[in-house]
């Protein structure tokens, strides 16, 4: 038996074939797909979209397709505190020989506690999913009465730990106290805690954008609004009007001002959003990433956009382009990623400590590579999307001193929409999950981000 405070150790196994019902077959892929993040350490991304998505989703409607997204979400951003509860329900745990119990119950427990699904649904389909494995179905019986206490006293046991941050690992949380002082900690945990709105980036004219998809244009220009499903339904997808991309992640390309007619190379350039803000801004661009799958993406994005860009599939650090150089050089550099826990909840589990910094040989070679493909005069502008200071601020005040031909350009207000707490004592972007709060939180935050700007002298 597993002991109560380990109710996520069990190994993952397949299910067995069930009878269907409605509903059934989202929340027995969304199991798989939890099995793959908790127990395999697979990319939630992965598992949805591209090679290794999972073979279920091909026969999945819509609607259970974007019900699926969301219990998975649900779970991982609420771990913790599900592990909280169900410790505290369970009187030894979870039987070690039921591996499918686990996924049951945390499906179960995180659609009676925080989704508008009626208890005697959660409580059934988990029973069901139960059932149809076959080292799992003699704790059918345990299944349904947890899931019925949870309904009972599941509210008061979340009251109980609701300050503890239970849902970031205790070592995210040390380093951002250290960072960033624990109340903005606290308040960064509460706003990855909320299901994020779906950010934006439209060609032109955001406030008609924004009544036709009923949201609202934030201040940087982005649309933000709360529909959910798939984007390729919403109005304006098949017209190329707009492009999914958090708004945080929209703020570095618009650091270069006004870019027409000039050459920029996009570094890492994959998915391909900040290649797009470029090129609609009418700079010529050529793309870069090492991935020929993610460049094909960014070729299809473009595509759908009627925007044209060069690309290339090659190491960042080790491309040579042809011609002259560049007017300007973006790098969106690999990190560990941890400033899109709140639209990537997996992030929080999948990465540990000894990741951060890991990186930082890559993001110094970026960033020495990118001082000679720029012209004199020229722009570099980095970003990640990292809250860990290794990857933002201390990269720069490296390169910085390494490059004495380097010099920083401080960001104003006005370039950030006046949006003043985003900007650091040095003039960098310093985005944070809890900035841009909304009376509505599910219309407040922002990805965590850091972006620099220098100039080549």
């Amino acid at each position: 038996m597993c002991p109560a405070s380990e109710v996520f150790c069990m190994p993952s196994t397949r299910f067995a074939p069930p009878t269907e019902v409605p509903g059934l077959a989202a929340r027995r892929i969304a199991a798989d797909i939890l099995d793959g993040v908790l127990h395999k350490h697979r990319m939630l991304d992965d598992q949805l979209d591209g090679p290794g998505a999972h073979p279920g989703l091909k026969t999945l409607a819509d609607r259970d397709r974007a019900l699926m997204r969301r219990l998975v979400a649900t779970i991982l951003r609420r771990l913790g505190t599900l592990g909280h509860v169900l410790s505290r329900l369970l009187d030894r745990g979870i039987p070690s020989d039921a591996p499918r119990a686990q996924s049951a119950l945390l499906i179960g427990a995180a659609q009676i506690l925080w989704m508008d699904v009626p208890d005697h649904a959660a409580v059934d389909l988990s029973v069901r999913l139960v059932q149809a494995d076959r080292r799992a179905a003699k704790y059918a019986g345990l299944v349904n009465a947890v899931l019925r206490r949870c309904a009972r006293e599941g509210q008061p046991l979340i009251e109980e730990v609701k300050s503890e941050m239970l849902d970031l690992p205790p070592w995210l949380v040390a380093r951002w106290i250290a960072a960033y002082g624990e109340d903005t900690t606290r308040a960064m945990a509460a706003a990855i805690g909320v299901e994020p709105a779906l950010d934006l980036t439209v060609k032109s004219d955001p406030d008609s954008w924004a009544t036709r998809l009923h949201g609202e244009a934030l201040a940087t220009g982005t649309v933000r609004t709360l529909l959910h499903g798939s984007v390729t339904t919403l109005p304006g997808f098949n017209e190329g009007a707009w492009w999914v991309q958090d708004a945080a992640a929209a703020l570095p390309a618009r650091l270069f001002g006004d870019i027409k007619g000039k050459r920029i190379v996009d570094l890492c350039a994959a998915p391909g959003g900040k290649t797009a803000q470029l090129v609609h801004a009418g700079a010529q661009v050529t793309a870069v990433d090492r991935s020929p799958n993610r460049v094909a993406r960014l070729r299809e994005n473009l595509a759908r956009l009627s925007l044209t860009a060069d690309t290339a599939v090659a190491d960042a650090t080790e491309w040579q382009p042809d011609g002259e150089l560049f007017d300007g050089v973006l790098i969106d550099a690999p990190c560990a990623a941890t400033g899109t826990i709140r639209r990537h909840p997996d992030v929080a589990w999948l990465k540990q400590e000894s990741d951060i910094g890991a990186l930082a040989a890559v993001q110094k070679r970026m960033l020495q590579k990118a001082v000679t493909l720029l012209r004199p005069g020229g722009t570099l502008v980095y970003c990640t999307c990292s809250l860990e200071p290794e990857e933002g601020e201390q990269a720069i005040s490296s390169i910085l001193a390494s490059e004495p031909g380097l010099r920083r350009a401080p960001v104003s207000r006005d370039e950030v929409a006046g949006l003043d707490e985003i900007i650091t004592p040095d003039g960098d972007v310093r985005t944070l999950p809890s900035h841009l709060a909304h009376s509505d939180s599910r219309l407040g935050g922002l990805d965590g981000f850091f972006a620099s700007r220098l100039i080549k002298s």
